[in-house]
């Protein structure tokens, strides 16, 4: 059947689109700037097929998360590929120096104008073919799984770090509205608002207002933290921006509401974090919760496609495993792996 989600009334300038399209990452609406849910063999394009491009959308685009066992549907708050970070794991294409250099915090929300009112009638149509039904006649998304047919959350994502956009708040209001709009709040598990966040600008005055916008709205915080020390935090990273700022951000951002640490852990030259850089990390946890902060559960996972570096490479099951329980009797938190 012909895919029904593009409107013509939607058309935009071809000129103001991201300048590649072909070559547009593939990654999950549901994670940091890319969750690693690893592939099932029996549905391995509707599991890795993460693309930001879906048909003619600009800024919105669905994909199935096995993390968040249901639809997400991203929005791409990051068009210009703008970054706090510049993640060794990460599979966002940045050629030449981009690739390893960070985006400072002041230059990080440039260049990134949104049509507003165009990501409001994106966000519309892909909610209107998910509560429809309609989205899964479509494509790849015909091969879901009937218990993965449901809306789990609208995440604010992108191909860099969604808190540096100008708009942050404005869309976590477009996206309370919607979910409202559509009654999405009386789903059963009640639709999320994701933000998905490196943490670095969590202390924005625009940013905290978006939060608080969410808070009404079924928001949740995935915060990124993949390092205990300074020097680990800085290898992964490649940030000029402290470790010591993240964490006082996450201690502020979860004293108001309860938070999900994300935490993604590789091999870096064909080794896995030490077991003293495992305990800093679970010390650093321990750190947010004394200090107020309120952690719901930490999601642990491994690379799952291609990094930035080649250098990186994913963990295997019995080691993900085994960091996890030492992560548990440490901090007597809960964890879910996924690998």
């Amino acid at each position: 059947m012909t895919d029904p989600l593009p409107d013509p009334r939607r058309a935009y300038d071809p000129e103001d689109q991201p300048e590649s399209t072909d070559d547009q990452p593939k990654e999950d609406a549901g994670s940091d700037c890319s969750p690693d849910d690893t592939a099932d063999p029996q549905h391995s394009t509707l599991f890795t097929d993460h693309a930001r491009r879906f048909q003619s959308l600009k800024y919105v685009y669905p994909v199935i998360s096995r993390r968040a066992a249901g639809l997400s549907i991203g929005i791409d708050l990051s068009p210009a590929h703008r970054c706090t970070f510049r993640c060794v794991y990460c599979q966002i294409d940045r050629s030449g120096g981009a690739k390893s250099r960070a985006d400072s915090l002041e230059s990080c929300g440039q260049n990134a104008k949104i049509d507003m009112e165009l990501l409001a009638d994106e966000l519309r149509t892909v909610v209107e073919s998910v509560v429809s039904g309609e989205i899964f006649q479509t494509g790849r998304f015909q091969s879901t799984p009937e218990p993965m047919r449901r809306l789990n959350d609208i995440a604010l994502s992108g191909s860099g770090e969604p808190t540096s956009s100008p708009y942050f708040a404005d869309v976590c209001q477009i996206a309370a509205s919607v979910r409202s709009e559509y009654k999405l709040d009386e789903l059963k598990p009640p639709m999320k608002i994701i933000v998905i966040t490196n943490s670095t600008l969590l202390d924005r005055p625009t940013v905290q207002r978006g939060l608080e916008i969410l808070d009404g709205a079924g928001g949740e915080i995935w915060a990124k933290l993949d390092a205990g020390t300074e020097a680990y935090y800085k290898t992964i990273s490649r940030s000029g921006i402290p470790l010591s700022r993240i964490l006082s951000n996450i201690v502020d951002a979860s004293g108001p509401r309860p938070i999900i640490i994300q935490t993604l852990m590789m091999q870096v030259d064909g080794e896995a974090p030490s077991e003293e850089e495992i305990d800093a990390y679970s010390d650093r946890l321990l750190e947010i919760r004394q200090a107020g902060g309120r952690i719901r559960e930490i999601h642990l996972h491994t690379v799952a496609r291609p990094p930035a570096e080649s250098n990186i490479a994913p963990l295997d099951h019995d080691t993900i495993e085994k960091i996890a329980n030492r992560i548990r009797r440490h901090c007597k938190m809960p964890v879910a792996v996924f690998h």
